[in-house]
């Protein structure tokens, strides 16, 4: 019989890579662990995301700043602040992120998809991710697509970051099967910095991408049948120590976790380079 096809999202290999335990907790130990408490972090950048989506969900006449307010309040997610103070400070800073953002815009340019979801088969995974947005840009050639990335975290993302994004590198491989168009060119958005990291895959690049995403795979469903066939979960999957430890949701379970202070959960708000 052929094997199975590992079903994936960017998250799901990037949990594995990031920390097999971490991956164990999520997506194999039924029920799950109970998870920590909200980030701030999170709250904010899904805030956003959402806002931008909502932006480009109006009619290009209606794209204008005044309605940002509307847009971020309507999408706000409270969880994880410290206080009143702190949530409504940052309200104030991914407000005026938006504002600089999409004053450089075109209300009418109009992405060929916003949170769209793509999806590619191989011969070992059946890979599926939402992208923020997808652009389809003049080439050489004719229409070439982008895979636009928003990002509202950590500060210093460069071409480098851009380029070894294997997430990034899934949605252009998934993209350019989807839509029959070419999709090399991939954009990290650094909203709080007004940035663009970017980099322009190869065939030879994204390949190697998909590569390491099958590798992943196969090691994921190596862990999962050895513990099916009696094998210590903590030894299938062991723990990756590091600072990561502090921000994982999980830290309060793993013993390995529990060794690294906690980080409190809106603390990556008031730091200048917050974790992922």
């Amino acid at each position: 019989m052929p094997e199975r096809l590992f079903v994936c999202t960017p998250s799901k290999l990037g949990a594995y890579e990031d920390c097999p335990r971490r991956y164990r907790y999520s997506y194999v130990d039924r029920p799950a662990p109970p998870k920590g408490p909200p980030w701030a972090h999170n709250s904010l950048g899904a805030s956003v995301h959402t806002a931008l989506k909502n932006w480009y969900a109006l009619p290009a006449e209606r794209r204008r700043p005044e309605a940002l307010p509307a847009l971020l309040r309507g999408t706000w997610v409270r969880e994880g602040y410290r206080d009143d103070e702190q949530e409504r400070a940052a309200y104030r800073r991914a407000l005026g992120w938006l504002e600089s953002y999409v004053a450089g815009l075109d209300p009418a340019d109009e992405p060929l998809g916003v949170e769209r979801v793509v999806a590619v088969r191989t011969a070992v995974l059946a890979f599926n991710g939402r992208t923020d947005r997808i652009d389809s840009r003049p080439g050489p050639d004719g229409p070439e697509l982008v895979i636009v990335d928003y990002k509202t975290g950590r500060t210093g993302l460069d071409a480098d970051d851009a380029r070894g994004s294997q997430a990034l590198a899934l949605y252009a491989y998934a993209a350019e099967r989807t839509f029959r168009r070419p999709c090399r060119r991939v954009e990290l958005h650094h909203l709080p910095t007004g940035t663009v990291a970017a980099h322009d895959h190869t065939a030879d690049s994204l390949a190697r991408q998909l590569d390491r995403a099958e590798a992943t795979a196969r090691d994921i469903m190596a862990a999962e049948r050895s513990v099916t066939d009696g094998a210590d979960p903590d030894d299938a999957f062991p723990t990756s120590p590091g600072p990561r430890c502090g921000w994982c949701d999980y830290r309060r379970v793993c013993p390995t976790g529990a060794q690294t202070p906690a980080r409190e959960p809106w603390a990556a708000v008031d730091r200048p380079d917050p974790a992922g």
